[in-house]
């Protein structure tokens, strides 16, 4: 049993041994200003155009002008690591972008063979952003507030024909719009629009007119002044009738 127990021990040393070393492994190719590369809106964009999968259209090559094949990592001046990612023809597939300090700043990967999910996150380390594509649209949408709370949300259906939903929020959770499907079959909506104090500025249903790629205004819509007054409009097809 002892030698069971040191046997076991030492596959993992093995392991983890092999692990670091595979990572500590990895050419570092650029050392660069966080100063310059960390955008206080958007982090770290700089390797979006080699990500084929979300609309990226360039090409990382190596010192002697080939396309990068395989890990690579990258530093900031301070010798901390920027990026860990794997490129397949100069394209990466799958990478991860950290913080000075060592938080990740964003995480991609492969879900399946058409789908893929990138996730970006604030300096404390809570989620920014999570998105899926499929087959390089974003199918699913998540901008969260830095207080956690959700800013926006927008949802295609698996085919990427029409959307679900489309939702934004103010930082207080107040609602500014509501964009949701309510009828797949005729693919009706109800749409709703709210002033800063939440409180509804208008409300009314949509098509979705597949011949027209548009979403289209219909029936009575109603939309109130700031005191909640309230006014009717009729909409065919999304044109106004004259009252």
């Amino acid at each position: 049993m002892k030698k069971i127990i040191i046997l076991c021990f030492f596959v993992v040393y093995l392991n983890a041994s092999s692990y670091g070393q595979f990572f500590s492994q990895i050419p570092q190719a650029t050392k660069y200003d966080p100063a310059k590369v960390i955008d206080p809106t958007y982090g770290i964009k700089i390797y979006e155009k080699l990500n084929f999968s979300t609309g990226g259209d360039s090409v990382r090559n190596d010192k002697k002008g080939y396309a990068c094949q395989g890990w690579i990592q990258d530093t900031y001046l301070s010798g901390a690591i920027i990026h860990k990612g794997y490129y397949e023809d100069g394209h990466l597939t799958t990478y991860k972008n950290f913080y000075e300090n060592g938080t990740v700043e964003r995480s991609f990967k492969s879900l399946d063979y058409k789908r893929c999910n990138l996730q970006v996150f604030y300096p404390d380390g809570k989620l920014k952003s999570n998105v899926v594509y499929y087959e390089r649209a974003p199918q699913l949408w998540q901008d969260y507030y830095s207080n956690g709370q959700i800013e926006y949300q927008e949802e295609s259906d698996k085919k990427m024909e029409y959307l679900l939903m489309r939702k934004s929020f103010a930082e207080d959770g107040k609602p500014q719009e509501i964009f949701e499907i309510v009828d797949l079959k005729k693919k009706l909506y109800i749409k709703k629009e709210y002033y800063e104090n939440g409180n509804i500025k208008a409300e009314g249903a949509m098509r979705y007119n597949p011949a027209a790629l548009d979403y289209q205004k219909i029936g009575t819509w109603k939309e109130y002044d700031e005191n909640g007054k309230v006014t009717e409009e009729n909409w065919v097809n999304g044109e106004r009738l004259a009252k």
